[in-house]
């Protein structure tokens, strides 16, 4: 036991001492900057998706074709996920990095693959320029769509490394909030500057444009057989 502690103890220094390093290069790191920068265009510009637009609202989540699949769950701790985001020369941002040491960003202990599907507020019928986050993810709810584990994010940005310059791809999930208590969700972005793992306002409240293509799952309805096993 006193071997296992002291290991979740060097985990979690070495993952601060991670943090730590970043955010005290914020001011130096050109990826740190570019990915704050090209978001901030992005949102201002509201920059037409790369996904060409669907022609009529989704009604359910079998209108929507699986886009791409990944796995989780290959990543023995955080360390290990961020020494690799590192090793590919990912740009992490501040708030993403924070939302990565926090204690609610948890990695699964079972290699897995995950079917991911894309879809915009647009495609889900909103109209106008922005929508709240909240309206998103309940409509996306009761469509059929699954809110993702935030490990999502970090494996989708090394598994999709042809992702086209002008992408923002923004993962569906629960807010991590982080030390201060901002809420944040993580994007997957290529903002011409290189791949970026960056963090935005993740409040229920938030605007969001409604050209923001979102990253879900396909939800699994819980059967009887399956609650007779819990």
């Amino acid at each position: 036991m006193r071997r296992m502690a002291a290991l979740t103890a060097a985990t979690a220094a070495r993952l601060l001492i991670w943090v730590v390093c970043v955010l005290a290069s914020a001011h130096d790191a050109h990826a740190q900057c570019s990915a704050r920068d090209v978001l901030q265009r992005q949102l201002v510009l509201k920059a037409a998706p790369v996904v060409p637009t669907r022609m009529g609202p989704v009604t359910s989540v079998s209108d929507v074709a699986e886009w791409k699949t990944i796995s989780i769950g290959t990543f023995p701790d955080t360390f290990a996920l961020l020494t690799a985001l590192s090793a590919i020369g990912c740009g992490v941002g501040n708030s993403a990095a924070e939302a990565l040491a926090r204690p609610a960003f948890t990695l699964s202990g079972t290699r897995t693959a995950v079917t991911l599907l894309t879809v915009t507020a647009a495609d889900l019928g909103f109209r106008g320029e922005t929508v709240p986050l909240r309206q998103i993810y309940e409509l996306a709810q009761q469509l059929g769509f699954g809110l993702a584990p935030p490990e999502i994010a970090p494996q989708l940005r090394l598994q999709y490394l042809d992702q086209p310059v002008g992408e923002f791809l923004v993962i569906g999930m629960n807010p991590i909030r982080t030390w201060i208590g901002e809420e944040v969700i993580l994007t997957v972005a290529n903002g011409g500057a290189g791949l970026i793992l960056i963090g935005q306002d993740g409040r229920a409240d938030a605007e969001i444009p409604v050209t923001s293509r979102f990253v879900f799952l396909r939800s699994v309805p819980i059967t009887p057989a399956a609650l007779n096993r819990n």
